[in-house]
């Protein structure tokens, strides 16, 4: 095609291996080819650009001196892998990524053998190498083999307290094992933290290492009797100019920092590594997310997510929304509340534009906390802040607060305090697919005594949720939301105060009840003018809240109907079994109840789009219109009236 760019040496390649038929020179063009398919391809589908861009070079260089699958590259998080995919045998599949029977925008072991541990969540990847490094030290046995095990991991993702619990145990076990700080001071969110400021003072401190300072730097790469000395020499350099210090007390051989974009730096470098390194070596590299395509690296993000675009312009095509999106009618929302009351503050981690805190932050910076990739420390923060007499919101998304499960059970729940959860990309995000996919809050919530729990059906309801989150001091709350667009209903002037544990009537109706939880309502709704055309008209209530049930209004629906049908943007033992366990309780089955929960399968859905997701998943509004035939007796669609 002709808007593809030329790339005659990436063509030669097919598979790492062919890489080793470069000089590196040829492997200089190599990584700018790829820079450029990279550009092409993001361009086509939309997906995070600038992290890869930023690791072109790095991504040649170790394929071009490691022996893939071999050896273990693991990328943390994954967002950079682009350029890793397009030379491991899936270029051809590459304007797929994030799509529908395409491929992950993540690693993913079963998508290929050249990806050994998958991710989509930061700070994993120095675990997962030593416990690749431990397996082959023990003779364990992959199709693929066992060789070295080499992390990359960015600044960003290093601020999280799991990089350094597997660094202080790669530093004990003393394995070889190579790790690659990927520093580019850019995660998502501009860096915070103690860590970002020592980086940033080891690379402005020192210059650069040239590649003899560098073989130095690591005295276990040394010849045996070359190493007394240099030990000497570098305990004298230490306190002066050069780096690192940090890493070797955890017992980590430390080189850098290097240009991550230098190939006459980067290739000897991992050369030497591969060649003599014996125990944990951390290789600190300098890189610029978004290298080499100006759009990226002008926007604040350096590229890290775009929709499709331009390749000239970098103009992204996004359609225009229809209404504004529940992560901004939470942001302004907030932001109201917080004007009103003093003691609101609010706490993410490293995620404020993606959680609407930005605005927050912008307007009352002394009460907004980004605390960087760290959601177990932000949830016990916002757990002191309750206690110290404040109003905390901890605002994350469903998937990231998984990672901080432990503390919100025992720092938040047991001692009853009044920490808000906003939880965003509740249910089915779309192109991230399962490992972003917000399925199970309501059911890891929900069972904690004291917790309650609510889910907006529309951004009037979300706005609702926020005041009634402010005005809720007696133990934590938590409220969900979906990620995109509302449904385009009129916002209040003010958020009203609900009545915790009480529900609202919809539309009133016969012989079927629909309970609905959360935003499929608008598909239930749709479900429900389609059976008015088949003569039956449902009745339709919004739970709000799946903890505390509102006991009196589901009794009533379950007394009033022949059948009770519950819908959830949520795994199993969530809201419908919460329903179930109640009506149980009170003997309701005994009297001859059809009751039926639509919650999301037993299964990881893929990436696609919302729609299609929820198409796998059984819950849009032709699939609750089918479940309501079926519950009646109706034994398909068209065959005859009820």
């Amino acid at each position: 095609m002709s808007d593809r760019p030329n790339t005659p040496l990436l063509d030669l390649v097919s598979r790492p291996a062919d890489l080793k038929q470069f000089s590196d020179a040829q492997l200089q063009q190599v990584a700018q080819e790829l820079r450029a398919e990279t550009i092409s391809a993001v361009s086509v589908t939309g997906g995070h650009l600038g992290a890869g861009l930023g690791v072109v070079e790095l991504t040649t260089a170790l394929h071009a001196v490691f022996d893939t699958p071999r050896d273990k590259i693991i990328w943390d998080v994954g967002h950079q892998c682009y350029p890793h995919k397009i030379l491991t045998e899936r270029r051809d599949r590459i304007r797929t990524l994030r799509m529908k029977d395409g491929l992950s925008g993540f690693t993913k072991r079963s998508e290929s053998p050249y990806d050994p541990f998958g991710a989509a969540h930061s700070s994993t990847s120095i675990s997962a190498a030593l416990g690749f490094a431990v397996a082959r030290d023990l003779g364990g046995v992959t199709p693929e083999g066992l060789g070295d095990a080499i992390a990359v991991i960015g600044d960003g993702s290093m601020s999280a307290g799991m990089a350094f619990e597997a660094m202080n145990n790669a530093g004990h076990l003393r394995k070889r094992l190579i790790v690659i700080l990927n520093d580019n001071e850019m995660s998502i969110a501009p860096p915070v933290g103690a860590l970002s400021s020592y980086l940033s003072r080891i690379y402005t401190e020192a210059p650069f290492h040239d590649l003899k300072a560098a073989a130095k730097g690591a005295v276990s790469l040394l010849p045996e009797p070359f190493r007394e000395g240099a030990k000497r020499a570098k305990e004298m350099l230490k306190g002066m100019a050069v780096g690192g210090t940090l890493f070797e007390e955890l017992g980590f051989s430390y080189i850098g920092p290097l240009d991550g974009h230098d190939m006459d730096q980067l290739l000897p470098v991992l050369r030497t590594v591969k060649a003599r390194a014996t125990g944990p070596i951390l290789i600190h590299i300098l890189t610029k997310k978004g290298k080499g395509y100006a759009p990226a690296e002008q926007a604040r993000d350096k590229g890290h997510a775009t929709a499709k675009f331009d390749v000239v312009t970098g103009k992204q095509h996004k359609t225009p929304s229809n209404a504004p999106s529940y992560t901004s009618v939470f942001g302004k929302a907030l932001v109201e509340e917080a004007g009103r009351d003093d003691k609101i503050v609010a706490v993410t981690a490293a995620m404020p534009d993606g959680t609407g805190l930005n605005l927050f932050a912008e307007r009352y910076p002394s009460r907004c906390f980004d605390v960087a990739i760290a959601e177990q420390h932000g949830v016990t923060f916002a757990a002191a802040l309750a206690a110290g007499g404040m109003k905390p919101f901890c605002a994350m998304y469903s998937t990231f607060l998984q990672r901080g499960y432990d503390q919100v059970v025992h720092d938040v729940a047991i001692q009853r305090l009044p920490v808000r959860f906003a939880i965003d990309r509740a249910g089915l995000v779309g192109a991230d697919g399962a490992t972003h996919a917000g399925s199970f809050d309501i059911a890891y919530l929900a069972n904690l005594p004291g917790m309650t729990v609510m889910a907006a059906a529309d951004e009037a309801e979300l706005v609702h949720m926020v005041a009634t989150a402010a005005a809720h001091d007696d133990g934590p709350i938590a409220f969900r939301y979906p990620r995109g667009e509302g449904v385009g209903v009129d916002l209040p002037e003010r958020g009203e105060v609900l009545e915790i544990g009480k529900g609202r009537m919809i539309q009133s109706g016969a012989r079927v009840a629909l309970l609905s939880f959360g935003t499929r309502l608008a598909e239930v709704q749709k479900a429900a003018e389609a059976l008015s055309a088949r003569g039956i008209t449902p009745t339709i209530a919004d739970a709000r809240f799946a903890k505390p049930l509102d006991r009196e209004l589901i009794l009533d629906l379950a007394a009033n109907h022949e059948a009770l049908i519950t819908i959830e943007e949520g795994a199993v033992g969530g809201f419908g079994s919460h329903v179930a366990q109640l009506l149980a309780d009170e003997g309701v089955f005994d009297h001859g109840l059809k009751y039926r929960s639509m919650v999301l399968p037993d299964t990881f859905i893929d990436q696609a789009s919302p729609a299609d997701m929820y198409a796998v998943a059984g819950m849009n509004a032709e699939q609750i219109e089918a479940k309501v035939l079926s519950v009646l007796g109706v034994t398909s669609i068209g065959e005859k009236r009820a």
